[in-house]
């Protein structure tokens, strides 16, 4: 496996042509170029961040073994690949002189690629994140229902998304990637994100799901201010998001937990959701 196999392209078009095929072909495990790259599609590259995206392929006779993509300031994120197919993808990178700030995908996968790069570019590679996907099974209401009820957000909801948002990507340590008022503004856009109210209308916790692509739909993000968790907030609104998703027709619903986060974990087990696959992130310093 040689580092020019892999082949770049800056053109989202052409990634799809070559690339579709595969993505669709195991959607729980590809939820997140699929969803990103319908993002692309449907908003333009300006979504996600001042820097255009660039996308890369590697094929072997005739067919796509393994896909990345970065949309800046994100980091990459790649689908599974062998240590042998991790060796040639660092080795790649490194002749780009793109930044590559870190990487994120299936565990054993961005282990290898972390130590390649190590190698590769004498970078140091610190493991920021351990994850784990999850597949609803049979959904299960969390009992008992707090007060109150399911509301999707709207325009006039604006503000409240905005500070949510922001709070919610500090609290996992990923703050400034992405103007919360663009996030807010795309959600509110297709009605991504459903607040649980307390019966005096107040909005307590939300959660979001991204738009169905090839029969799937992730639950992200997930967020109660501190001072109201333990309270079932958060069971409650996911349950509703996930009941929403089937009766939209996906044929999966997902979402990632972090892995030091076992009450989060233990919640969304109680709801129906099962194990799919273990995921990592990894940060790069020169």
């Amino acid at each position: 496996m040689r580092p020019d196999d892999w082949y770049l392209t800056d053109d989202l078009d052409t990634f799809l042509t070559r690339a579709g095929g595969f993505l669709r072909s195991r959607p729980a495990l590809h939820t997140v170029p699929l969803t990103v790259t319908e993002g692309l599609r449907t908003r333009g590259s300006r979504y996600y961040g001042a820097e255009a995206p660039y996308f890369g392929v590697l094929e072997s006779e005739g067919a796509v073994r393994a896909v990345y993509f970065r949309t800046p300031p994100y980091r990459l994120c790649v689908t599974s690949l062998t240590p042998e197919e991790a060796d040639s993808l660092a080795a790649h990178l490194a002749g780009l002189g793109r930044p590559v700030p870190g990487v994120s995908g299936e565990r054993s996968t961005v282990e290898a690629l972390a130590r390649s790069w190590e190698r590769s570019t004498g970078a140091t590679t610190t493991l920021h994140q351990r994850q784990r996907l999850y597949r609803l099974a049979a959904l299960t209401a969390p009992q008992p229902v707090p007060e109150g009820r399911a509301r999707i957000a709207d325009a006039a909801d604006r503000e409240q998304l905005v500070r949510w948002y922001d709070e919610f990507m500090k609290a996992i340590g990923e703050s400034g990637a992405q103007p919360a008022e663009r996030w807010a503004d795309s959600r509110i856009s297709y009605g991504g994100t459903t607040f649980w109210e307390a019966p005096d209308g107040t909005p307590v916790a939300m959660a979001g799901v991204t738009p169905m692509v090839a029969g799937q739909i992730r639950v992200a993000p997930v967020y109660t201010p501190a001072h109201l968790r333990g309270r079932g907030y958060a069971g409650a609104v996911t349950a509703e998001v996930s009941r929403a998703a089937l009766a939209a027709g996906a044929s999966e619903v997902l979402l990632f937990t972090d892995l030091a986060n076992p009450t989060s974990n233990a919640l969304y087990q109680r709801i129906g959701y099962r194990s799919v696959a273990e995921f990592g992130v990894y940060d790069f310093t020169d």
